[in-house]
């Protein structure tokens, strides 16, 4: 997959192309071996980075790492480094697709791409008339995935928010920041900011059949998790094999499918609630319905269903419940 940095200035390419994953490491290692390789020695008295990007992937604004990572950049060039992203679906209001993307495309049409040493020496070969240099390199490092940053970790980061649209736009000093570990919130409960979910005005469920339903699908989504391991891998994980850590407890799952089966919440309002992307939420979805089904358990739709948050969180003061309403959109 390739990566890549157009500099406006210079009408100059260049692209990283990996053989792992898309991963927030892997789009700030793109722009940190651009920068030692190329931008230190054109602009060596620059004090500050602009970066435009797109609204989502590997570099969108509600991706935590992403900033975590630009965050360790600042600190490592001394650069003040301020993202800018397009609102989403206007990717293509970004300069890099018609002036470097778009040739890319156009110089490798037809040509078989066989191999990483044929895509990159495609790439490299790109010039155009207005006289554009490209500039690639295959980057075989293996990126983890799966990494969440908590909370403390992003209230530690050096970041300033922009006054206009600060989820979009921001900036990231080059300063040291305290490391924060953020042990993983444990399995069977749901994450701290999202507990006053479990109540049983809107889960249906007393506490203690609560904790029972959690009890019986905690078994249930061990046998589940190996059974996809092995369709995935072909062999059983070795013994003590944890995996990454997982971005939604299995009590936030099943909170999604009381939102969702329950209350008829839309899916994409699951997800901002929980932070996550509308894809993780169908996911994890499908899971915990094969649970629920394994173990006998219907969710039986509430007389009252909801449309938006606005609704979750009017339903909730009416019942009583203290909400922490706030949407944490990747900080």
């Amino acid at each position: 997959m390739p990566y890549g940095i157009y500099d406006l200035a210079a009408n100059t390419g260049w692209v990283s192309v990996g053989t792992d994953h898309d991963t927030a490491a892997f789009a700030v290692e793109s722009i940190r071996r651009w920068w030692k390789g190329r931008g230190k020695e054109d602009y060596p008295q620059a004090g500050r980075l602009l970066i435009t990007a797109d609204a989502g992937g590997s570099n969108g604004y509600r991706t935590r790492a992403w900033k975590a990572e630009l965050a360790a950049l600042a600190l490592e060039t001394g650069l003040d480094i301020t993202a800018c992203h397009f609102p989403p679906g206007t990717s293509k209001w970004n300069r890099i697709e018609h002036r470097l993307f778009s040739h890319i495309t156009m110089n490798w049409r037809g040509r078989p791409l066989t191999s990483h040493e044929v895509i990159v020496q495609s790439i490299a070969a790109t010039t155009t008339r207005t006289g554009l240099r490209v500039h690639a390199e295959l980057d075989t490092t293996a990126y983890e995935t799966g990494i969440r940053i908590g909370d403390g970790q992003m209230k530690a980061l050096p970041l300033t928010r922009h006054d206009w649209h600060g989820d979009w736009n921001y900036t990231l000093r080059p300063e040291a920041y305290a490391q924060v570990n953020d042990a993983p919130d444990p399995f069977d409960q749901p994450s701290p900011d999202l507990s006053w979910l479990c109540q049983p005005a809107l889960t249906g469920l007393p506490p203690q059949e609560w904790d029972t339903l959690i009890t019986t699908l905690a078994t249930l989504h061990e046998a589940q998790r190996e059974t996809h391991l092995d369709k995935r891998r072909g062999h059983r994980p070795r013994a003590g094999h944890t995996g990454r850590r997982p971005i939604l407890t299995l009590a936030d799952r099943l909170l999604a499918a009381v939102l969702h089966y329950r209350h008829g919440l839309p899916q994409i309002a699951i997800a901002d609630l929980f932070n996550v992307r509308p894809e993780t939420i169908n996911r994890r979805l499908r899971d915990i319905r094969e649970l629920l089904a394994t173990a006998g358990h219907d969710l039986h739709p509430a007389d009252r269903q909801l449309a938006t948050l606005d609704d979750l969180f009017n339903q909730a003061r009416e019942a009583g419940i203290i909400t922490t309403p706030e949407i944490k959109t990747a900080s």
